[in-house]
């Protein structure tokens, strides 16, 4: 069942409770009121009886044609007198009850006889018109209501409409859709929020697309960085080793040239060693599967300073809490972008890094004394990684920016993360 539908059931019920209270309120007044006109239309009737049986000229045809709650029947000479009315229909019987208006027989001293009755047709008739009236009245204000409800629910359901199919639009991934403003304050209102979460949605979706192109590109760089590694620097080594170990089998017999082959060779499988070992801290960093979280960080803060020379410290609290594996990775690859994007972008000599319980959390503050940015510039792939990353944290990143005196970034997790 439609919403319309429901809306004029609701109506109608409401209207035809009110309209039977209002009829019995009225039925009630009107039950009281034929009750005074029948007591004082019987006072009548005892009254011309009495009046006709001392003095019959002094009712006269002519003077009780006219009488409204009262009937004179004139009986013809061997005419039997009628028998009195029942009420008049359902509203008779239920204002007058089972009491039959009073009537009176006379036969007068000049041999005429008369029937006077009470006569409640005129107030009967009176009460139904005052109810068709109302009833009338009823039904054509919820007639009118009906309508009024229908045009509104109208007018607002081809809104709604158009609202549906913007929605739609927008799941269709149709995001420039925007919704038209509107004279009724509560749609428009509705309107403005809907053409922001388009216009977000439509931003998103946007850096989104330049995130994915960015993401790809650094794919392709880090796979261009990894084999251009793999080829010119550990291929070298391994080269320089083959060649050693061929010059080994053809001078065996000269235990000088031996040694310093052999020596030569060592030095090359730690060049290689080493090399190993910084491609495999960039792609996992296993010291964290070795070392408590601040040996970890310390280590990583100390080789960061070692290649790009900017002094940087860092400071560790007490009473760290426990960490799973993910967050500790989360929290240590998040420390290891924002120091490559001081190294890139900062220009700065001095890093300070501290990390410590504050409150019910883990906080994380990074800060260096840069030059910043005069204005604010749109997040790159490192920030919105160091973003992701504090979300699966189930923290907060804040990123200050301080024109001329360089760049803060404040991470606060709860450690129920």
């Amino acid at each position: 069942m439609s919403a319309l539908w429901r809306i004029n059931l609701w109506v109608t019920a409401c209207f035809a409770l009110l309209t039977l209270a209002c009829a019995g309120l009225l039925l009630r007044q009107a039950a009281d009121d034929v009750e005074r006109e029948v007591q004082s239309a019987e006072a009548l009737v005892q009254y011309l009886g009495d009046s006709a049986e001392r003095h019959p000229a002094s009712l006269q045809p002519a003077l009780t044609r006219s009488l409204r709650h009262v009937r004179v029947h004139w009986l013809a000479p061997g005419e039997q007198p009628p028998l009195a009315a029942e009420p008049d229909g359902w509203l008779g019987r239920l204002l007058l009850g089972d009491n039959r208006p009073s009537a009176r027989l006379l036969e007068l001293n000049d041999g005429r006889r008369v029937l006077i009755a009470v006569n409640a047709a005129a107030e009967l008739g009176e009460v139904r018109q005052a109810l068709q009236q109302w009833l009338g009245l009823c039904a054509l204000a919820l007639l009118l209501c009906l309508l009024s409800i229908g045009w509104a629910v109208r007018r607002g359901r081809a809104w709604l409409d158009e609202v549906l199919h913007a929605l739609a639009q927008v799941s269709d991934g149709q995001m420039a859709v925007r919704l038209r403003s509107t004279a009724l304050p509560e749609t428009r209102q509705l309107a403005e929020h809907f053409n922001r979460m388009a216009s977000a949605l439509e931003q998103a979706h946007a850096d989104n697309q330049q995130l994915t192109q960015t993401l790809l590109a650094v794919q392709e760089q880090e796979r261009n960085h990894l084999a251009q590694t793999l080829h010119d620097d550990l291929g070298q080594y391994l080269a320089g080793i083959r060649a050693q170990a061929c010059l080994l089998r053809l001078v065996v017999d000269q235990p000088a040239l031996v040694a310093k082959t052999a020596e030569s060779l060592e030095l090359n499988c730690e060049h290689l060693q080493q090399g190993f070992r910084a491609m495999t801290q960039d792609l996992y960093p296993v010291v964290l599967a070795h070392l408590p979280l601040a040996e970890a960080l310390g280590l990583l803060v100390q080789q960061w300073q070692a290649r790009q020379g900017i002094e940087c410290r860092l400071w560790v609290g007490e009473r760290l809490p426990a960490l799973p594996g993910a967050s500790k990775t989360h929290l240590y690859r998040l420390l290891q972008e924002a120091l490559t994007n001081v190294a890139r972008h900062a220009g700065a000599s001095q890093v300070r890094v501290r990390l410590q319980r504050r409150g019910p959390g883990l906080r994380l503050l990074i800060r260096d004394n840069g030059r910043g940015a005069p204005q604010a510039r749109r997040a790159g792939v490192g920030l919105h990684s160091m973003a992701e990353r504090a979300r699966s944290l189930g923290g907060e990143l804040r990123i200050i920016n301080r024109p001329g005196a360089g760049w803060a970034l404040a991470l606060n997790i709860p450690l129920e993360a």
